[in-house]
C-alpha cells in the first residue's frame, strides 16, 4: 500500500539542493539510531518526541498535496486521526489512526528525499539501508535499541509515532519509510509503481512466514528485493515480434 501512495513531481523546487550525499540519509538514520539509543537511552525519548512533533504536519502535507489523490481539505484529516491515535492509543482504532499518519508522513519524507537525491544513488542507498538493517537484525544488534525506542512514550499519554503496532506485532518507522521511498522512486511511472506495490506486498507476506522460526525480521528486505526485480526487468531487452516489411512493389 505504501509503495502505491506517493505522487510524482511534488517538490521540483528542491532540485537545486540536489546531491548524491542525500542518499546516505536512510542508512545513517538506522545506524545513528542504534548507536545513539545504545549509548544513551534518553536518545529514545528525543526520537519519540521528534516523531510526535513532525509526523502530523508531514502527514498533512501528504494528504493535502504529496500523495496520489490528495486534496487540500484532506489535510484536515490529521486532526481527527491524531485525536484517535491519542484517545484510543491502546485499541485497534488508535493503532490504525497512528499507522495512517505514519504512512502519510513517510510518503512526504520519501518524496522530499527523492527530490534532492539522484535516483541512481538513492536506489543504491535504499539497498545499503536494507543490507544494514539485515546485518543489524541478524547480528542481534538492533533488537535491544529497538525495544528501548518502542517502549519510549511521550508524557500525557500522547501517541507514539516512532513505530507502527498492531497488538504484539510492531514495525519500525524506518521500515515504513523504506516502502515510501521505493514508491517515490517509482512514482513517475504509475504502472511500474503499481507493479512494485503488488510485488512488495506478495514478498512481504511470504517473508513474514519466517516469523514461525524467528521473532524479528528486517522488513526492508522485501522492499529491496522488489527494487532489484524491477531494475532487472527494466534492463531486460524487450522482445517484440518484427513486422514483415512491405516489398514496395506495385501490382503488375
Amino acid at each position: 500500500m505504501t509503495v502505491a501512495v506517493p505522487a510524482p513531481g511534488r517538490f521540483p523546487w528542491l532540485e537545486r539542493l540536489g546531491s548524491r550525499w542525500w542518499a546516505l540519509i536512510p542508512v545513517a538514520a538506522i545506524v545513528g539510531t542504534v548507536v545513539g539509543v545504545g549509548a544513551e537511552a534518553a536518545t529514545a525519548d528525543v526520537l519519540t518526541y521528534l516523531a510526535l512533533v513532525t509526523t502530523p504536519p508531514l502527514a498533512a502535507v501528504a494528504l493535502g498535496y504529496a500523495a496520489r489523490g490528495a486534496r487540500r481539505p484532506a489535510a484536515l484529516l490529521v486532526v481527527p486521526l491524531t485525536a484517535a491515535a491519542w484517545v484510543w492509543r491502546d485499541e485497534l482504532a488508535g493503532e490504525i489512526a497512528a499507522m495512517l499518519l505514519i504512512l502519510a508522513a513517510c510518503t512526504t519524507l520519501g518524496l522530499l528525499l527523492e527530490a534532492v537525491a539522484p535516483d541512481l544513488w538513492l536506489k543504491a542507498g535504499l539497498l545499503v539501508f536494507a543490507a544494514a538493517d539485515t546485518y543489524l537484525v541478524a547480528g542481534e544488534l538492533l533488537q535491544q535499541p529497538n525495544a528501548v525506542l518502542n517502549a519510549a512514550a511521550p508524557g500525557g499519554g500522547l501517541p507514539q509515532f516512532q513505530r507502527v503496532s498492531f497488538g504484539s506485532a510492531e514495525m519500525g518507522y524506518g521500515d515504513v519509510f523504506a516502502a515510501a521511498l521505493l514508491g517515490a522512486l517509482l512514482a513517475r511511472e504509475r504502472r511500474r509503481q503499481m507493479h512494485g506495490a503488488a510485488l512488495a506486498t506478495v514478498l512481504a507476506l511470504v517473508f513474514g512466514l519466517l516469523f514461525v522460526a524467528v521473532d524479528t525480521l528486517p522488513a526492508t528486505v522485501p522492499v529491496a528485493i522488489t527494487l532489484i526485480v524491477l531494475e532487472l526487468r527494466a534492463r531486460r531487452p524487450s522482445r517484440r515480434p518484427s513486422r514483415p516489411r512491405a516489398s514496395g512493389r506495385g501490382s503488375p
